[in-house]
């Protein structure tokens, strides 16, 4: 029998051993009065005497609860550390305090089991603040030991695929956690703040729309109808600026059936957001405050250090058009992007696999990604993208090949996607036509068209922009953390074998 069978063997026997003496293994009696946060912090803890048995000096009553995370059992008197979800705090259990019979059934505890306790504060020679505990309460066995090296783990995928114990055994991924709540709290407070209004949009639609990606696929029994799992709110949001709702956003989960990697998750969370009578221009402004605002109110400093990498997001962001970022970062000869099929054969001598049917604009946004996406380490807006690689977006007036367009990269990565929306009925449809006949095999490309966006179009939609944000990118970078599982509580993962 191996280590873990044994403890679990052992663990088992002393259930039942404490079972026998009606000790309730699951109990739901014990109402704590405080966080340990709170107790650590309240006037009676910064005002008990350094004395481990000095009675007349201990203050305050207290009721906490939490997890055992070590133990040092002695004859008559134990020390214990417990967690709850605010922070951790020492524990004293002496025999002649709770009594020989519930000291009998504390040795039978475990580090893991979820137990209550009541008692006066104190702190010990070394000054550490402690609870005295004159009533105790188990209030969860646990049948499973903790890992005792959790950070040593060379299989890291336990970690995300056991969570739950990621989360009780490193404080480093609850604080992750709670940084990720802050941030969609301050997203929300930014925009409501300005007027926006948050709604909800269908997660199962029937045309999936509003970007490219394989949709999952799923079927409603009782409408007899295939349903696809939304690969973006976009068109739907759109519908109501339709309807009269001029300022909208949406925190949103988007499914897309693509590979899994550092950045990407099929399941993702992202905030979008639009405005009626604004450019692209203008949302540009608004995002640059909007995440300098929240950098500085999550870290304290609108500069930020991601993987040894320092990112300064104190506006102003430098702005470049695709075509701009190509020559000065990427130093590709401007002749050649005035020039289509030398475009086109760079694309191709780069090892840049392009469809029959790509043009060179096609070719630039492969270009791009392919030589000066990973260099752009500070915020930095690109703009003018090609009208082929667009089909949501408006032409630019001045030049009709490009499109009022940006995307927003920081540390290499796509952070946010914007644009001024086009609104003409007309050539939203030639747009979504043109890309349905040249789909051939790409299942990225949904081959309906959306009649009903379209007829919304023609009730007419208002001159507006509107920005999707990667929020699990922005967590990644506002935690230091390097993969996306890292900031997903519960990424997906490959079946266990």
């Amino acid at each position: 029998m191996d280590q873990l069978n044994q403890l679990l063997v052992q663990r088992r026997k002393k259930a039942d051993e404490l079972a026998e003496l009606n000790v309730d293994l699951y109990a739901n009696d014990f109402k704590p009065t405080h966080h340990i946060s709170e107790v650590l912090s309240s006037v009676s803890a910064n005002e008990v005497a350094a004395d481990i048995e000095d009675g007349q000096n201990i203050r305050a009553s207290f009721k906490v609860a939490g997890r055992i995370l070590a133990m040092r059992k002695f004859g008559k008197a134990s020390f214990l550390h417990i967690q709850d979800d605010s922070g951790r705090m020492q524990i004293y259990v002496k025999k002649d305090a709770v009594g020989e019979e519930f000291y009998a059934q504390f040795k039978k505890w475990d580090i893991g089991d979820i137990v209550g306790f009541k008692g006066k504060l104190f702190k010990t020679q070394t000054g550490e603040l402690t609870l005295q505990a004159d009533t105790i309460k188990l209030i969860t066995k646990s049948l499973r030991p903790l890992p005792e090296k959790f950070h040593g783990l060379t299989d890291v995928e336990m970690r995300y695929r056991q969570r739950y114990v990621d989360l009780i055994v490193n404080p480093e991924v609850r604080d992750t956690f709670r940084k990720r709540i802050e941030i969609i709290r301050l997203l929300r407070e930014f925009l409501s703040n300005r007027g926006f209004l948050e709604v909800e949009t269908p997660m199962m639609q029937a045309v999936p729309g509003g970007a490219t990606a394989k949709p999952f696929k799923t079927h409603h029994k009782a409408l007899d109808m295939d349903l696809y799992l939304r690969i973006a709110p976009e068109l739907y949001l759109k519908r109501l600026l339709v309807g009269g709702f001029e300022k909208v956003f949406e925190i949103n989960r988007n499914f897309r059936n693509e590979g899994l990697s550092t950045r990407h998750n099929p399941e993702f969370t992202m905030l979008e957001f639009y405005q009626a009578y604004a450019t692209y221009s203008d949302l540009m402004d608004l995002t640059e405050e909007m995440l300098s605002w929240l950098t500085e109110e999550v870290n304290g400093s609108m500069k930020v250090t991601y993987q040894g990498q320092v990112v300064d997001l104190a506006p102003p962001w430098k702005r470049y058009t695709i075509d701009e970022a190509l020559i000065e970062v990427g130093g590709i000869d401007p002749t050649i992007l005035d020039d289509p099929e030398a475009v086109l054969k760079m694309a191709k001598d780069k090892g840049i696999k392009l469809e029959p049917q790509a043009g060179p604009g096609k070719a630039k946004t492969e270009l791009f990604e392919l030589l000066i996406e990973e260099r752009l380490i500070n915020p930095t807006f690109v703009t003018a993208y090609p009208t082929e690689v667009s089909p949501l977006a408006r032409r630019n007036e001045l030049n009709p090949q490009v499109t009022d367009r940006f995307e927003l990269f920081i540390t290499g990565r796509e952070i946010a996607n914007a644009f001024s929306e086009l609104n003409d009925p007309v050539d939203q449809k030639k747009r979504f036509e043109k890309q349905i006949a040249e789909r051939g095999d790409d299942e990225e490309i949904h081959p309906v068209l959306d009649e009903d966006y379209i007829r919304a179009l023609e009730y007419g939609l208002p001159a507006a922009a509107g920005e999707g944000i990667g929020i699990d990118r922005l967590v990644m970078l506002l935690t230091d953390s390097p993969s996306i599982r890292d900031v997903i509580i519960f990424p997906h993962l490959k079946a266990e074998k």
